[in-house]
């Protein structure tokens, strides 16, 4: 099965400042993250964000956050973002059977969320290059039992190329120039 642009939506998952130093290759991660979400604005899929316990553990790091409207970040304190009623009820509301999944920590909320999404009758992938947790070996063993349970495992490139599904449309040009380089 394909990613379509048309039924899919990203979902940015507890990306925040205070915890980023701590994770492993926490640029990359961001970057990655960006990339998808400048993505999905160019080919208007919608994005939503989430935000663990953040009256706590602070807001959204500011390269991602300036991407979204205030309204578009959900606060939780469940790991799972389906288990949320907030940010279930958002996930609900885009009325989108794909999601696809970038953001942190990997063997938690990231994989939290892929599970109970996909028990839920969502089609789940999660984008590997543009997740990651504390410990490289939590995110090695997530995927791996991501995969295993049925999640699809995709990369941010697979992922702009299935949105594109074709060279022709208008904003391939956008794509080749600024996504992939």
């Amino acid at each position: 099965m394909l990613i379509n642009r048309d039924a899919s939506a990203l979902l940015v998952i507890d990306v925040q400042a205070r915890l980023l130093p701590g994770v492993h290759e926490s640029e990359q991660l961001v970057k990655g993250c960006r990339w998808l979400m400048e993505l999905a604005r160019l080919v208007e899929v919608p994005v939503l964000g989430t935000e663990q316990y953040p009256q706590g553990v602070g807001p959204t790091a500011d390269e991602l956050k300036t991407l979204l409207p205030e309204e578009d970040f959900i606060a939780k304190t469940f790991f799972s973002c389906a288990d949320s009623p907030e940010s279930s009820a958002r996930i609900d509301a885009l009325d989108r059977e794909q999601i696809v999944i970038c953001g942190m920590e990997a063997h938690a909320c990231v994989m939290q969320s892929a599970l109970r999404l996909q028990e839920q009758g969502k089609k789940v992938f999660v984008v590997a290059d543009a997740i990651s947790a504390r410990n490289p070996l939590d995110t090695e063993y997530a995927i791996a039992r991501m995969r295993a349970e049925g999640v699809k495992i995709v990369t941010r490139e697979m992922v702009g190329f299935e949105w594109m599904v074709r060279s022709d449309v208008p904003e391939f040009r956008d794509f080749s120039m600024k996504f992939l380089r």
